[in-house]
């Protein structure tokens, strides 16, 4: 059972890793076009958005992927119920955005918003059509079957959106681009998981599964909410270039922590699940996941942070400079979100999902009250900006002390754990800036600081005989071979 379970977590972590790497690398080449043909004010009307169409999506979820990999013992009208539920919300949702349209235009003063937003609004009502399909994917660790809908997706949206943009559709085409990538998704989820709805409904697996994902579901709001708060924010006080510079910045961090989170979220909480009556086994697979995801985190996310201008300059010009040194400082945040996301993967699979609410209420709240003071004080952006990392950052304390209620992992295994990493990855960032801060030249300096820190970084792990390290290295050869 346990070498059955291990080469799953191994395997779902390889197409996992394989299928995000993909994804970002299209995403990248695709938004490279996109980014240099558009302007901030295309972005940013896109952007005013997201809250708006990320809170639809959650309430249409209804947590019940999670509720549904959660449950012991599983049959067809559990997923059909499922099915029937999410539309129902999905279509009740867009008909109350689709006039409250005029509504989110006089709040930004942007009247194009009008139809873009009740355009942006179909893709979540598409994404009500694959919840069922999809938990069944999730819940039998399909790796394979995900990275290949994923990357198939990705393609065929990223070649719409180039098309409309070079048309000049401007935000239309970004719009669109979302829309595609959903129904694609939808459509892939049905033939890979045979999945095919029946007119029956029983409000039973409802009922109880209701407890468990209505509580995921305000989590997935207030995520949601916290992580537009900014675009929000900016879209009413400021500029919609000032929106698009920082939903271009925030776009690239989550190029970055996105590869990580995405793969371990694969397959996290199926493995915390299969050992949940476990709890000194599950503690030892969290603590080694632990090790995996700082293992990779730290170096991408501050090696990110440290490239940031050299990035910016050659893959979407100048124009986007600004965005840079946004996206520095996103970074350092970007590299605790794959840890913050194992915990609450971990508290979720424990069945804790008011744990998990209420952690995350919290986290909006003070983020909130934050930015809130901060704009009162009229600190400016860039410092509204500073504090809400700062609190996003410690707020993993918060989620360590409800994981070390569920397995009994203390504060100074987590840090053991996280720190090498870490600062070894702070450390050989910052030998390589002062290196070679002086280097004018943005593709040579680019070059010199991915390949020095790269190199060093693994070097040091070598050497020190950093067991997780030399698995992975292993791993990576012998299925190579």
């Amino acid at each position: 059972m346990a070498d059955t379970l291990k080469d799953k977590t191994a395997k779902g972590l390889l197409w996992g890793g394989l299928n995000t790497f993909l994804q970002q690398l299209l995403n990248l080449v695709f938004g490279i076009f996109l980014a240099r043909k558009l302007s901030q004010d295309d972005y940013g009307m896109v952007g005013m958005l997201a809250v708006f169409t990320g809170i639809a999506a959650s309430l249409q979820d209804g947590g019940f992927v999670s509720a549904l990999n959660k449950r012991k013992n599983i049959t067809f009208d559990d997923y059909n119920s499922v099915f029937w539920f999410n539309v129902t919300v999905a279509f009740v949702c867009y008909w109350i955005l689709f006039f409250c349209a005029p509504l989110i235009a006089d709040f930004y003063g942007e009247p194009e918003l009008v139809w873009l937003s009740r355009y942006c609004f179909l893709g979540f009502f598409i994404t009500s059509l694959n919840i069922a399909p999809r938990a069944y994917l999730f819940r039998n660790l399909k790796a394979k079957e995900n990275s290949t809908l994923g990357l198939v997706a990705l393609i065929v949206s990223g070649i719409v959106g180039i098309v409309m943009a070079a048309n000049g559709f401007a935000y239309w085409g970004l719009a669109t681009q979302s829309n595609v990538f959903v129904l694609v998704i939808t459509i892939m989820s049905y033939y890979y998981s045979g999945f095919r709805p029946k007119l029956t409904f029983s409000f039973q697996p409802i009922r109880e599964m209701f407890g468990f994902g209505s509580k995921l579901v305000v989590t997935s709001i207030c995520n949601v909410v916290n992580n537009n708060l900014f675009s929000v924010i900016l879209g009413k006080f400021y500029t919609s270039a000032d929106v698009g510079n920082f939903t271009q910045a925030n776009k690239w961090n989550n190029l970055g922590h996105s590869t990580i989170t995405n793969m371990l979220y694969g397959v996290a909480q199926p493995v915390f699940t299969k050992v949940d009556d476990e709890r000194g086994r599950q503690k030892r697979v969290f603590r080694k996941l632990l090790r995996f995801t700082a293992l990779l985190a730290f170096p991408a996310m501050f090696g990110l942070s440290l490239t940031a201008n050299e990035l910016i300059v050659i893959t979407i010009t100048e124009k986007w400079l600004t965005s840079a040194s946004i996206l520095s400082l996103l970074c350092i945040w970007g590299a605790f979100i794959p840890i913050n996301s194992l915990l609450s993967n971990l508290i979720i699979s424990r069945g804790r999902s008011g744990t998990y609410m209420w952690c995350t209420i919290g986290l909006i709240v003070v983020s909130l009250a934050t930015v809130l003071v901060m704009a009162y004080l009229k600190s400016g952006m860039w410092n509204m900006l500073v504090a809400f990392v700062i609190v996003n950052i410690l707020w993993m304390f918060v989620w360590h002390y409800f994981a070390k209620r569920e397995i009994g992992i203390s504060l100074f295994e987590m840090l053991r754990d996280m720190a090498p990493y870490a600062l070894l990855s702070m450390a050989v960032c910052a030998g390589a800036f002062f290196a070679f801060s002086g280097i004018s030249n943005v593709y040579l300096a680019f070059v010199l600081k991915f390949f020095s820190v790269a190199i060093v970084y693994c070097t040091i792990l070598w050497l020190s005989g950093s067991v997780i390290f030399k698995e992975c290295v292993a791993y990576f050869f012998r299925k190579k071979r």
